[in-house]
């Protein structure tokens, strides 16, 4: 296998195993996929600006906003990231995928499912250990459900008893 193609499925492995792994709460796993400083892009999604912060604080318990607090209040997730397009210039590499989110919570107003769909933009970089993602853009395609879903998984993790047992 050529240096160039195993380049580009070890960055379609990293990007494919952030859903996994998120899908799994495995936060140690998520930590090790990205750089230290993370910028991420929800804009499209949730408006206000993008934001760069410590992976630490991506993955925190109490940040608002943070992956975990949110994820943490679901009762499950499936995020499906597909279609991975790679290009490789030295020790940086840059992603597009596909991607399908459905977020599940029982709860008082209306469907316990929220699902929507759009593409990933993801920027690499190559550091001893492999390849880390260092930034991620989300751009929307399409929504279905009920967005309080993930309103209320957020304001409250604790009310998921699945997230005190993680």
């Amino acid at each position: 296998m050529t240096s160039e193609l195993a380049d580009r499925l070890d960055v379609t492995d990293t990007v494919v195993r952030m859903g996994w792994l998120l899908d799994r709460r495995d936060w140690d796993g998520l930590r090790d996929l990205f750089t230290e400083t993370v910028y991420t892009d929800y804009t499209a999604l949730w408006g206000g600006v993008p934001q760069e912060a410590g992976v630490d604080q991506l993955l925190s318990t109490s940040a608002q906003g943070s992956w975990r607090r949110t994820m943490d209040g679901l009762e499950a997730t499936q995020h499906l990231i597909t279609n991975v397009l790679v290009s490789v210039t030295g020790d940086s590499a840059s992603a597009t995928a596909n991607v399908l989110g459905v977020h599940r919570l029982a709860n008082p107003h209306g469907s316990p499912l929220w699902t929507v769909g759009g593409t990933y933009d993801f920027r690499l970089v190559r550091v001893a250990a492999g390849w880390r993602i260092r930034a991620v853009t989300y751009d929307i395609s399409w929504v279905e459900g009920n967005q309080q879903v993930l309103f209320r998984a957020a304001a409250n993790p604790a009310a998921n008893p699945a997230a005190e047992a993680a």
